[in-house]
């Protein structure tokens, strides 16, 4: 018998009432009308029965309710806010643990999350610093020469202005992705999305990046000559913006001479879009983490070719915003494939 059930065990009481009433009445006291005696020994259980049971929700709950404030304390309303009479369950006290195990599982979580959070605030600020300081110095450093007497010397006045200008674009730029980035996360940034050929707009970049191209000697093509257009649905102006990010990457850590192409995969509800290159590959070990901010994969190379460290984190945050999904594949010496998908157009 379960006597966490709290009618169970009144009502195991109520009849032990009646038994114990039928004992005396029959087995002690004289005979007499018995339908009488057995009829009053039901009324006095069934009464016994109301009052115990009115009295054992009552104390119970309060106990219940109790334990609800002593664990919000100063911390939440949302266990306080149960409505408690609810809680009388055929279990009370099994309801009222499994509401404060949900409760706590809960804190449980958002203390991991905000431990993670703090985490990544660090990370970030130190990143952020970093990647601010190199430039800063530099032209610091520029700058103090020129004081100093070097804004007189010919030989070094025009190239130390130029190398100081070099760094503040840098130090631009990287503030411009740290406004667009902290945009995206916000949801600041409202998407224009239309339907658009995805081949044409890859045939703008490429003639856009031509130049950085031909100062390698790499080739820019798609998989297969591309007869029929394919239209997505997107931003146009955003999806331009990853395209560009992603083929220029693709020429800079390409290998001289190389090529970078770009190939359409007809999926059920989306097109997939694939960069792939010939270039010097990523080991495994990063690409968990290459769409992080401020992630390097080699910070003397990439610092050397200019960039924020934000571009991935930005076309991450891009095609996300557009719901839908990216990735990369790669291996060293063997060259990277990055991919993302794009919604089909609409009619």
């Amino acid at each position: 018998m379960n006597f966490s059930n709290p009618k169970t065990l009144v009502f195991t009481l109520s009849a032990f009432v009646l038994a114990l009433y039928l004992l005396l009445v029959f087995a002690v006291l004289p005979a007499g009308d018995a339908l009488l005696k057995l009829s009053v020994g039901v009324v006095l259980s069934v009464i016994v029965y109301l009052v115990t049971y009115a009295l054992f929700k009552k104390f119970i709950l309060e106990k219940i309710k109790g334990i609800y404030k002593n664990i919000v304390s100063h911390k939440s309303q949302e266990l306080l806010d149960i409505d408690i009479q609810n809680t009388w369950a055929d279990d009370p006290v099994k309801s009222a643990g499994s509401k404060v195990a949900n409760w706590s599982e809960k804190q449980k979580t958002e203390i991991a999350t905000l431990k993670k959070q703090e985490q990544f605030r660090r990370e970030f600020l130190g990143n952020v610093a970093h990647e601010l300081k190199t430039p800063l110095f530099n032209m610091q450093g520029y700058i103090l020469t020129l004081l100093d007497g070097g804004l007189e010397d010919e030989n070094i006045n025009m190239d130390y202005l130029k190398r100081a200008a070099t760094n503040a674009d840098r130090m631009i730029s990287i503030i411009e992705d740290l406004d667009e980035i902290s945009r995206l996360d916000s949801g600041e940034i409202a998407l224009h999305k239309g339907n658009f050929g995805i081949v044409e707009l890859v045939s703008e970049v490429f003639h856009s990046l031509e130049i950085q191209a031909k100062k390698k000697a790499m080739d820019l093509k798609f998989d297969k000559e591309k007869s029929k257009e394919i239209f997505v649905f997107a931003d146009k102006d955003k999806i331009r913006q990853v395209l560009v990010n992603l083929i220029s990457n693709a020429l800079k850590y390409g290998i001289q001479g190389g090529w970078v192409k770009v190939q359409f995969t007809d999926m059920e509800d989306a097109v997939m879009v694939e960069i792939e290159d010939n270039g010097i590959g990523i080991e495994e070990k990063h690409l968990p983490r290459l769409f992080e901010r401020f992630y390097r994969v080699d910070e003397s190379r990439s610092r050397e070719l200019g960039g924020s460290g934000l571009g991935l984190a930005i076309v991450k945050h891009i095609v996300e915003a557009h719901q839908q999904k990216i990735g990369v594949r790669s291996s060293v010496k063997s060259g990277s494939v990055f991919h993302f998908t794009l919604e089909k157009k609409r009619k």
